[in-house]
């Protein structure tokens, strides 16, 4: 029994030392396995260029004055900001290690890195967060999308040089998110003095890529910034880019865009055309990246500034005579969303209850107007007291998301109840809409993170707001003011979201607009580039990208 019980004892020993020895060299392949693999990557991942392509030219890389979002795709990779908000909408620290709210929540103290430094050698400090925050509230700097997202900023006090505390007119709910947002990134106070009204041609932060040249409506080449290493939470690779060089081609044209990343004369393109989607997926060296912007979709917006679109029964027959659905099937051909709100699904506050709520209806529409006293005459068109019923639509060049195509659709739907549509297109928008709103109806979107993005574009303006930049609206609803300046403040979530549901009620039961589409960010690569990813706004992120051999 005893020889047994050894033999057994035996057996089992050797049958576990066999085990012990197959595991190690299980864990030895396995570990031989990655390192390979590592080697493999890391001699893929550093070095290269990756060119990309964009669909439209930005307007200007100075963040504090862009007004496209075109223009953040570049100048987010330029830039740094305090905070970074997740897809959870959670806050976390970036060039802000730490932050404080006071009691009355009308002042924030951050805590800032001191391991930074701007693109030119100069220091990030408090300094330079104040000179940038007051830099964007100053009516000579001519600010486009930023002063809207800063607000209710009143003035910054520097602690110390690594301490800031910053003073708002009133609490705001949506205040941390919109310091994540690109066009609130910290510049070089050095270069923005130097530069001045030029600075958008010689961007200077403290961002992973620096800027070298732009050449107008042809690229714009960058290069990784080797003393990076304050990466934001979304990327792996917190430290200097591991591409050599990041190019912006500028393409317009749809064909020409597409046709470039099949030959492989660039690396990716964004703003897929719909027509292009299926071919691409069947590409076996080409990958489709797609994600949904989130803020205010592609809008169209009546000017009532002026009659007869003061008259809300005027808005509204256009609105019934526009048959947004068709447009979208037409043009987007199943892969685009309609639009229903001011705000896009996904952001908080969305009212998915305004789905449906309006459809295309011709013979509503034409009753309408015959009430008000348009008459038709021979041609068709409507006249009232010897003017012909006609509608200034304006849109900007190039053709982007085929807008262009949108307005020649709208022209052949508003013809059925006898509205002339004149279209202009220009390249100017800055000065026909922002700044002499020569329109009567104009189309434009913004990516956000917050819904008090409603009220840069839904509030009153004063006078004063009006002569440096015009709003889209030109309108004035004391009842929405008032909600859009508690959603500012509200605290508790809940109501808060109740807050914006009322307040996108009144925009579309008042024929404010007509939202058209949600934008698909979709971008075309070649199946080398590997690591390019998205933030929660769907901008592309170039800091874990690499180029395979």
């Amino acid at each position: 029994m005893k020889l047994v019980h050894q033999t057994k004892l035996f057996t089992i020993l050797l049958v576990l030392l066999l085990l012990v020895s197959g595991c190690a060299n299980d864990a030895n392949t396995t570990n031989q396995s990655a390192e390979a693999s590592e080697r493999s990557k890391s001699q893929s991942k550093q070095g290269g260029e990756l060119t990309y392509a964009l669909a439209t030219s930005p307007d200007t890389l100075d963040p504090h004055r862009a007004g496209l979002a075109v223009a953040g795709r570049v100048f987010r990779n330029i830039f740094d900001n305090l905070v970074f908000q997740a897809k959870d909408n959670t806050i976390q620290p970036w060039l802000a290690t730490e932050w404080t709210v006071s009691d009355d929540g009308k002042s924030y103290t951050f805590k800032l890195r001191k391991d930074v430094k701007f693109q030119d050698g100069t220091p990030f400090n408090a300094e330079a967060v104040k000179y940038s925050y007051d830099r964007i509230i100053d009516p000579k700097s001519k600010s486009g999308n930023a002063p809207g997202l800063l607000q209710p900023y009143v003035s910054s006090e520097v602690i110390d040089d690594y301490t800031i505390k910053i003073n708002l007119a009133t609490p705001s709910a949506a205040f941390l998110s919109n310091l994540s947002q690109n066009q609130l990134g910290i510049v070089s106070p050095t270069a923005a003095k130097r530069y001045g009204d030029q600075f958008g041609k010689h961007p200077v932060g403290t961002g992973p890529f620096k800027f070298v040249s732009w050449s107008e409506d042809a690229d714009i080449h960058l290069v990784k910034n080797s003393d990076y290493n304050w990466g934001p939470p979304n990327v792996e690779n917190k430290g200097k880019p591991n591409l050599n060089k990041l190019t912006f081609k500028i393409v317009p044209e749809e064909a020409t865009r597409i046709g470039s990343i099949q030959s492989g004369q660039v690396l990716a393109a964004e703003t897929v055309p719909p027509q292009n989607i299926a071919s691409l997926k069947n590409d076996p060296k080409t990958q489709l990246l797609k994600v949904n912007t989130i803020g205010l979709p592609y809008t169209l917006f009546f000017n009532q500034r002026k009659a007869p679109w003061t008259d809300v029964k005027v808005r509204q027959a256009v609105q019934l005579a526009v048959d947004v659905d068709s447009i979208v099937k037409t043009l987007y051909l199943g892969t685009y969303h309609r639009a229903w709100s001011p705000l896009t699904p996904g952001i908080f506050g969305y009212d998915p209850s305004l789905e449906g709520s309006t459809k295309a209806n011709i013979k509503k529409a034409n009753q309408i107007l015959d009430e008000l006293g348009y008459k038709k005459g021979s041609d068709g068109i409507r006249v009232k007291d010897g003017k012909p019923f006609t509608l200034n639509y304006v849109d900007g060049s190039p053709n982007r998301e085929k807008r262009n195509d949108i307005a020649v659709i709208i022209q052949q739907q508003l013809k059925k109840v006898g509205i002339k549509v004149e279209i202009n297109i220009t390249k100017d928008i800055a000065t026909v809409i922002y700044k002499n709103a020569d329109y009567d109806l104009y189309g434009n979107s913004q990516v956000n993170s917050d819904p008090n993005a409603l009220r840069a574009i839904y509030h009153s303006r004063t006078p004063e707001e009006e002569a440096v930049f015009k709003g889209l609206t030109g309108a004035s609803n004391p009842e929405l003011d008032k909600l859009l300046e508690q959603g500012t403040i509200e605290a508790n979530s809940g109501k808060r979201e109740e807050i914006y549901k009322k307040a996108q009620q009144i925009i579309i039961k008042d024929a404010w607009i007509i939202p058209i589409y949600v934008f698909p960010y979709t971008v075309a690569a070649s199946k080398t580039v590997k690591g390019l990813s998205f933030d929660s706004l769907g901008y592309p992120v170039f800091n874990d990208v690499r180029i395979d051999q």
